[in-house]
Order: C-alpha cells, then sequence, then structure tokens
C-alpha cells in the first residue's frame, strides 16, 4: 500500500497543518507531503481540488479523505497503534482527547492575536484580558498534565495532545508571554523534537508572506 498522503499549507503559518504534520513525524508514521501555500488574498483554489473544506490540512489515505487535524492524527493513531498517539492509559488518554478538543474549540482571543509564525521576531504585544485568560488556561492545563503524567510531554511520552498544542508553543514562544518554569521547560522539549526543527527551518524558508498573519 502507498503511503497516505497529507496536504498541508505554508509550513510558517499554518498552525492546523502543524499538528497532523508533527504528530506523525514525530512517531514515524510514513506519509507523502503535498505542500500546497496560501498565499493569496482568498486562500488558493487548488484547495477544491483535493479537500472537501477548501481548507487544508487533509489526509487521503487510499480511497479515503479525513480532514481536520485531529480527525486525522486519531485516524494516524488507530491504523498505527504502535506510534502511541494516544496515551495508553485510559484516563491519560480520556483527558489527552480532552485537552485536545478544547484546543479545537477554544483560545480564540490567542489565536486571533497571535497567528502562528515560526519567522517571526520575538517581541511582546500588548495583552489584552481576553489573551490573558487564554494563556492562563493553556499553562493551567500544561502544568496540569505535566505534574499527573511526570512529563517530558503532557502526557509522558509525545501524544497527540503534543501535536495540538504545538502551535500554542509557538504563540507563547514568539510573542513573548511570560510563562511558568515548568511550562518553559515543556515548551524547551518540544521545540527540540527533530520534528520540530524540521518544520522550522522549512517554514523559515519559504517565500510566502501572508500580511494578515503578520500580527
Amino acid at each position: 500500500m502507498p503511503d497516505p498522503i497529507l496536504y498541508i499549507g505554508n509550513k510558517n503559518y499554518s498552525s492546523w497543518s502543524f499538528r497532523p504534520w508533527i504528530g506523525m513525524r514525530a512517531t514515524g508514521i510514513a506519509f507523502e507531503e503535498k505542500l500546497v501555500p496560501f498565499d493569496m488574498e482568498n486562500g488558493n483554489p487548488d484547495f477544491q481540488t483535493f479537500s472537501p473544506t477548501g481548507k487544508v490540512p487533509v489526509l487521503v489515505d487510499g480511497d479515503l479523505t479525513i480532514w481536520e487535524s485531529l480527525a486525522i492524527l486519531d485516524h494516524a493513531a488507530r491504523m498505527h497503534p504502535q506510534s502511541c498517539l494516544w496515551p495508553e492509559s485510559t484516563a491519560f488518554r480520556s483527558q489527552a482527547m480532552a485537552m485536545s478538543s478544547e484546543m479545537v474549540s477554544s483560545f480564540m482571543a490567542l489565536r486571533s492575536a497571535c497567528p502562528m509564525n515560526m519567522r517571526r521576531e520575538r517581541r511582546p504585544i500588548e495583552v489584552t484580558p481576553a489573551i490573558a485568560k487564554d494563556v492562563n488556561r493553556i499553562q493551567s492545563l500544561w502544568s496540569s498534565s505535566l505534574e499527573k503524567s511526570g512529563g517530558p510531554f503532557l502526557f509522558g511520552t509525545f501524544s497527540i495532545a503534543d501535536a495540538m498544542f504545538a502551535p500554542v508553543v509557538n504563540r507563547l514562544d514568539v510573542y513573548a508571554f511570560e510563562t511558568m518554569p515548568e511550562v518553559r521547560t515543556y515548551m524547551d522539549t518540544v521545540k527540540a523534537l527533530p520534528a520540530w526543527q524540521e518544520w522550522e527551518t522549512a517554514g523559515r524558508a519559504e517565500p510566502w508572506v501572508v500580511a494578515e498573519d503578520e500580527a
């Protein structure tokens, strides 16, 4: 069987593409990468040729097409149980799913004000109460999970929860948020992953600039 194809957007900016990409790459799941940039005003019409939503990421696995980052990661975990993308502990697995789902549906103030940007010079922004609330919630989630699991990742070993929050690691870093020591250690651990460094290096080298994501 050929490897599944993961369609992604710009590595510098596409947080939703980053999530399944780093999850699969960090756990050794083979896939073919196809990058389709969105350096035009309304995305890229070419997305319509492979994506039922006109967005990225999309995984094509044989006759099966899967959209949405968390669904792609869950599919990868089911197809490759040896990857341990979901924690082995039932309790940790349920908590990892809850945290991943919260990432999908929450933190709108932070996500709106602070787009993922691998090339951004590290500097702070004006922090509104809504942004501060999001950051505090994220740090609370991370520190609680790290305390329960013992680290170095949220549930001990790298999991879907870490993949789902990987773009937030970039946000807290490049927008220079103050973080708790255990949170900074966790962020450094994620950034030290070879998969992270591969993605970041490629993102920094991209020629495309999306003005609305240059916050």
